[in-house]
């Protein structure tokens, strides 16, 4: 019996779960690669890469609502939106 690592998402039960795991894995290496890339303070960089961790957290849990939660950020880095910057 395989050991099972309790980090580690389940593999995909079938072909329509396997091709959803696969697209929200591969959005969110772009999303990732689009946050290292912004010209943001580094409290700002660190807010919006604990967003992605939280989504690939969810992944883990439910797929099609970290789906949804990494399309809503997608649509907010397209629409500029950042999180609030700390006061000084």
């Amino acid at each position: 019996m395989a050991a099972h690592h309790p980090s580690v998402p389940e593999e995909p039960a079938g072909p329509a779960d396997a091709a959803l795991y696969a697209l929200v894995a591969e959005r969110l290496k772009q999303a990732h690669t689009r946050v290292r890339a912004l010209d943001v303070s580094a409290e700002t960089r660190a807010a919006l890469t604990r967003r992605l961790l939280q989504v690939t957290e969810a992944s883990k849990r439910d797929l099609p609502e970290a789906a949804r939660r990494l399309s809503r950020f997608v649509d907010e880095l397209d629409a500029g939106d950042q999180p609030p910057q700390p006061p000084s």
